[in-house]
């Protein structure tokens, strides 16, 4: 991190968090992030679902939740970028504060509740979007709907021509009844609508599924034999938790979603279950603030990983050095691309 970047983080951590990410979004959008564009090597050029990333550190979903900051995003170190989740219609999210630092713990607690402009808003922004660039959306449900299942089928057919992913979003902590569509009949109908709407794109597109880290082991081979059978292209392991051991933070207690450093061993083990049951990609999620935990995800079987607490705590320029120094431990243990590294440490997290 440069000095600068180190001074900009300490005055935000003045704002409360929710006030201090808008600062960041603006920020980026006056030019002051980094504008080298992605890190990348032969070593670390990745293919996943048939998208050729430069590297394979991503952006998770909930950074840019209304596609604002698309070009400045471009020109940082992430392989790839997720923005959302849009819903249908736009909607204010849950009552403020709903976003927690744990600057004790290195991790946040949100209950943002899907707060976005709406699918249509999102569309128009995402149709300016930078080409240089692999951009997907997190389709989310309205609050209020009353056919959740069909809520992500319809924001895929507002925007899925405007993006290269889609990541179907069942796993949020914070709208109710959403987890209940990870159930086995449930999901598998929901992303059959979703399917079907993919098939209707004049283009059509690569379909995530993004899994929430409190499932059971009986829960987790359910989905992935859902996901198996689904036609999916991936799934990214995983969401936030609702558990809160070991936590030091004042703000421990606060309701919603943990993300963070706490998050790191459970959802590593979630993915490393997940990887001996299905052979799609997995995205690994959850606790990455460095290149070693990045390099631990794709050797428990994540072929790709997302980021997105650790910048709280590490800026955007940890995007760059995470992927540079995943490339020097890849170097280190002769592996000459990640796939090559790809389940080549899972038994450890079993």
């Amino acid at each position: 991190m440069k000095a600068l970047e180190s001074i900009g983080l300490k005055l935000m951590h003045r704002f409360d968090p929710e006030t201090a990410h808008g600062l960041a979004i603006k920020a980026l959008n006056s030019g002051l992030g980094p504008k080298n564009g992605p890190v990348t090597s032969s070593r670390l050029v990745t293919q996943i679902a048939g998208l050729n990333l430069p590297n394979p550190i991503g952006l998770a979903a909930g950074f840019d939740k209304n596609a604002t900051a698309l070009h400045a995003l471009a020109r940082t170190g992430f392989g790839f970028l997720e923005v959302g989740a849009a819903t249908p219609r736009a909607q204010p999210g849950n009552a403020k504060p709903r976003l927690f630092r744990l600057a004790e713990d290195q991790a946040a607690i949100n209950r943002f509740g899907f707060n976005n402009d709406g699918m249509d808003a999102i569309a128009a922004r995402l149709a300016q979007r930078p080409q240089n660039a692999i951009i997907g959306l997190n389709l989310g449900a309205n609050k209020d709907s009353s056919d959740k299942a069909a809520d992500f089928a319809t924001v895929l057919t507002t925007c899925g021509a405007q993006v290269d992913f889609a990541t179907v979003n069942v796993s949020s902590p914070n709208t109710e009844k959403l987890r209940d569509l990870q159930g086995k009949a449930a999901l598998a109908a929901l992303l059959a609508g979703v399917m079907d709407a993919r098939a209707q794109l004049a283009k059509p597109i690569p379909v995530f599924l993004k899994i929430a880290p409190d499932l059971t082991e009986d829960e987790i081979s359910e989905v992935a034999e859902v996901a198996n059978a689904s036609g999916l292209d991936a799934i990214i392991a995983t969401n936030t938790t609702l558990e809160r051991d070991g936590l030091h933070s004042p703000h421990k207690t606060e309701m919603g979603g943990l993300s963070g450093q706490p998050l790191f061993e459970k959802s590593t083990r979630v993915l490393a279950q997940l990887a001996g049951l299905t052979t799609l990609p997995i995205i690994g999620v959850g606790g990455v603030g460095t290149a070693e935990q990045a390099y631990q995800k794709i050797r428990a079987g994540a072929s790709a990983v997302q980021l997105y607490t650790a910048l709280v705590y590490g800026g955007i320029s940890l995007a760059s050095e995470i992927a540079a120094g995943l490339d020097a431990l890849l170097e280190r243990d002769g592996f000459a691309t990640v796939a090559d590294a790809v389940g080549s440490g899972r038994s450890d997290w079993l």
